[in-house]
């Protein structure tokens, strides 16, 4: 159907093109592919509802460069970035750019599927929640962090600086080790799926202000 959601996927990778391709159309939704940042801007139409999925190490554009390119038009479609880099600092990063997730190569079907489902699910309007939405998911994420012991908040505030594990232990004065069990402790009371949702519940928690 003409009006129905469309799931733009960017990468300069034919093979993860017609991967993901067949993917979403297997899943019943609408996709058209993109060799690069640069052919999606040219031709993108941003009042056609959907979402946007991009590799985010490319040639030319980065899919971050995408991103802020975006926010300059004033167009809101929401972006998940898929990578087969992923570092901690470059979630940070994505998830700060304001990308409605982050996703690492190589990943389960059903958890991208998931990811672009609930990224069509978002309100047209923009990427912001309604502010009672907000504010009732704010103190949710900061009554989690106030489960958090003294160490394990030290650690989420290593992760969200965008601090590498072996980072945060010298820190810390603990070894990387100890840092992946307090990561592990804090993923799970927080009720964290993945990295990216723990930045974002994290920057939800003590907003960011732009520079």
């Amino acid at each position: 159907m003409p009006n129905d959601p469309v799931v733009h996927v960017i990468d300069d990778d034919d093979a993860v093109r017609d991967s993901l391709d067949f993917v979403f159309d297997t899943a019943g939704l609408p996709v058209l592919t993109w060799e690069s940042a640069a052919a999606f801007l040219d031709g993108f139409d941003a009042a056609e509802a959907g979402c946007i999925v991009t590799d985010v190490r490319m040639p030319d554009m980065t899919g971050l460069e995408l991103v802020e390119a975006l926010k300059a038009r004033g167009v809101a479609t929401p972006v998940i970035v898929i990578t087969g880099h992923a570092d901690v600092p470059l979630a940070v990063e994505a998830m700060k750019a304001g990308v409605v997730d982050f996703i690492e190569k190589p990943f389960e079907n059903q958890r991208l599927l998931g990811a672009v489902r609930a990224a069509l699910a978002r309100p047209r309007s923009g990427l912001t929640l309604p502010a009672a939405q907000s504010d009732k998911e704010r103190q949710e994420v900061a009554e989690r962090i106030a489960d958090l012991s003294g160490r394990e908040r030290q650690v989420l505030e290593g992760i969200v600086a965008g601090h590498a594990n072996k980072v945060i232990a010298y820190d810390l004065g603990i070894s990387p080790r100890t840092v992946e069990v307090y990561r592990a402790n804090v993923m799970t009371k927080m009720r964290a799926r993945s990295l990216s949702e723990l930045v974002r519940m994290a920057l939800l928690a003590v907003p960011v202000t732009p520079p």
